[in-house]
């Protein structure tokens, strides 16, 4: 057949396949996210979304990208193209362990957060383990306990019984999905029952910069050094785009998890890190937080005042320090699984509160996220949603 010739070779045609065979017994424990269901069928700009977890796009630094760019290129040279190290270029894992007084050791770098959660659940869980979490949970954490096939329990539950309990998983400050910080009387409480069951603590903490009001309190690492691993994230506080993390912990515990990182992604992405590193030691991302926390303010104290404002009589909502969400809850007449078309049609989304459950119940709450949104969307997707609620209420 010559070169120019542009016949294309008859397709046979085969009888469907059936693929649910080829799936592992894992996939059945999988966990769709609700949120990317919206961002999978929706135009986000078409709607006044309080849905996603976002961060606002005006906190990112991109006046200073191509800059931090050329002066790793400049520093760095192809080192910065090149693979790296399982745990992370040193450079970044120096500035983390400076900045929260750690041994470099006892640092890790991920690949996002989420990576930080899904590497606990690979090396930690075996089918059947039970994970102790505060209620409602983080629905990525949600997934990855699930994926691994293991038992998500309230913390509470952990106070009773002799169950096997491989880690108890929390967010302190500014809780995903409530936005709830824990006491340091809970903190406490928290570190006293993974001593008592001699288990570990997975300690989630990507908002924790992102403090508006209050004082902070000390990490749940900071009371249990021996048993946390603390997670963070460049996600909140740089951007999500370059999907980095990090892991502070014992060092045993991040040798077990540095070996499982070589499996899944070799090393973080290197020119990333370059690039974070400069903007973390330069006093770059400091001096973007003041303008950050300002920002996420106003949003929250927006947020809260048009709740105010427009909520129907018995809805309440929670009032969060920092973060960026919060928890609104309705009379228990009203379902916001069954409510969510309606309003969506109406050109609002929100989450509902029962997925962050395991077992799916408090249908009568959502989450709201108030990062994300345009300011000038803000109230007329409060109206909306207060509109939608009030009809539901009426109709009851």
């Amino acid at each position: 057949m010559s070169i120019g010739n542009t016949t294309r070779p008859k397709i046979a045609n085969f009888a469907p396949m059936d693929y649910e065979r080829f799936f592992s017994a894992d996939v059945p424990s999988f966990l769709r996210s609700p949120v990317r269901e919206i961002f999978r069928k929706v135009d986000l700009q078409s709607i006044c979304s309080f849905a996603g977890g976002y961060p606002a796009a005006v906190t990112f630094p991109t006046d200073q990208i191509p800059g931090l760019a050329a002066a790793v290129l400049k520093k760095y040279g192809t080192r910065a193209l090149q693979y790296g190290a399982t745990q992370g270029v040193p450079e970044l894992r120096a500035a983390i362990a400076a900045r929260y007084g750690v041994p470099v050791s006892q640092v890790q770098i991920t690949t996002s957060s989420q990576q930080g959660i899904d590497v606990c659940s690979r090396v930690f869980l075996d089918p059947g383990d039970i994970v102790l979490a505060q209620s409602p949970v983080y629905l990525g954490a949600l997934q990855s306990f699930r994926a691994y096939r293991a038992e998500v329990r309230p913390v509470i539950a952990g106070k009773a019984g002799k169950s096997p309990i491989k880690f108890i998983y929390v967010i302190p400050d500014f809780n995903n999905p409530t936005g709830k910080t824990l006491t340091l009387e809970e903190r406490k409480e928290i570190v006293a029952l993974a001593r008592e069951k001699d288990i570990l603590i997975v300690e989630d903490s990507p908002y924790r910069e992102l403090r508006y009001s209050g004082e902070a309190l000390p990490t749940l690492r900071e009371l249990a050094p021996e048993r946390t691993l603390h997670l963070g994230s460049f996600s909140k506080i740089f951007a999500p785009g370059f999907r980095l993390g990090w892991m502070i912990g014992p060092e045993p515990l991040l040798e077990q998890i540095y070996v499982c990182k070589q499996c899944l992604d070799l090393c973080p992405p290197v020119l990333d890190q370059y690039m974070a590193c400069e903007f973390l030691t330069s006093g770059a991302l400091d001096a973007n937080l003041v303008n950050t926390i300002a920002e996420y303010k106003r949003r929250r104290d927006l947020m809260l005042g048009l709740l105010e404002q427009y909520m129907p009589a018995g809805t309440s909502w929670t009032h969060p320090d920092g973060g960026l969400f919060l928890w609104l809850t309705l009379p228990e007449c009203i379902d916001t699984v069954a409510l969510y078309d309606e309003a969506l049609s109406a050109g609002v989304a929100y989450v509902a509160g029962s997925f962050f459950y395991p077992d799916g119940s408090h249908r009568n709450t959502m989450r709201l996220n108030f990062s994300f949104i345009e300011e000038s969307k803000m109230e007329p997707g409060i109206k909306l949603l207060a509109t939608v609620l009030a009809k539901a209420l009426n109709h009851r």
